[in-house]
């Protein structure tokens, strides 16, 4: 079994073994040359401007029975005049599982997700997040000209908007 680890910063205590690879990189940027069983980041997504495109990649890069389980505040994901429940719809409407109480987001399976979401920006100066540390806010508008798939999606999400959760 091989473990890969990524760090932006190279902040590793260890040096890398014949079962431990240890890269130094952006996973915003990074391309694996495989496919993995399980992708976890506990806290990592928080300080990420395109969190959802980072999650999309993430899901791509699983393998057919893997599993991506990552801290996410759907609160981090700001798109004009959405809730964060609704952002929470879409996830699940997409495929993935999110657990709003333990901020938990889940995805089975190596899959290629399309979210009705255009990455816009990030705002470094958010403040800080449920874990009480800095965060990065990212900024998203909708997407134009969009599937079938994602505007079947959406009608679904729409008709929740009623909804009083916040």
């Amino acid at each position: 079994m091989l473990i890969t680890g990524i760090d932006l910063v190279d902040a590793f205590a260890a040096r890398s073994t014949l079962n431990l690879d240890l890269i130094e990189a952006s996973v915003s940027s990074w391309e694996p040359d495989r496919q993995f069983d399980l992708i976890t980041s506990v806290h990592g997504l928080h300080y990420v401007g395109d969190k959802l495109g980072l999650v999309t990649r993430c899901i791509s890069w699983l393998k057919p029975t893997g599993l991506f389980a990552a801290s996410f505040d759907a609160a981090g994901v700001l798109v004009e005049g959405w809730s964060s429940a609704r952002i929470a719809s879409v996830l699940t409407g997409a495929g993935l599982e999110y657990d709003a109480r333990r901020k938990l987001l889940r995805g089975k399976g190596h899959a290629l997700l399309s979210l009705p979401f255009r990455y816009l920006g990030a705002d470094a100066e958010a403040g800080p997040n449920y874990t009480g540390q800095p965060a990065v806010g990212s900024h998203y508008a909708m997407q134009v000209g969009l599937g079938d798939e994602v505007k079947s999606l959406l009608a679904r999400v729409i008709a929740d908007k009623d909804d009083p959760r916040p």
